[in-house]
């Protein structure tokens, strides 16, 4: 039964992040950005936002930054939209399961050439 509650709320934090990462933050360090994935804790006191973000790694630095500094008004954005009694702490991290699904396929592309 928690486990579904901590599911429901990372897929509701997921939706949220992305509405107002795109919609509310006017940093321009903060690029084009994908939410992938969120990871809430059980107690549901941290969360990890896993993103993508188009463009080179200083883009993604730039990002990261930009969101860090604005963590306080998205945790208080996201406290008025899920209703929790405290909202989680937030962290980003850059979701490479994308580059490393491309790496393997090119990998497997560079083997069935070789036959």
């Amino acid at each position: 039964m928690a486990n579904l509650r901590v599911n429901r709320v990372a897929e509701q934090m997921k939706k949220e992040l992305s509405d107002i990462i795109s919609n509310r933050i006017k940093d321009p360090r903060v690029g084009f950005v994908t939410v992938t994935g969120v990871d809430v804790t059980g107690d549901l006191q941290q969360a990890t936002a896993y993103i993508t973000v188009l463009g080179s790694n200083d883009s993604e630095s730039d990002t990261l930054k930009g969101l860090n500094k604005a963590k306080g008004f998205i945790r208080s954005e996201i406290g008025k939209r899920i209703r929790l009694r405290k909202t989680p702490e937030l962290s980003f991290e850059i979701d490479e399961s994308i580059e490393y699904g491309n790496r393997i396929n090119r990998l497997l592309h560079d083997i069935h050439d070789e036959d």
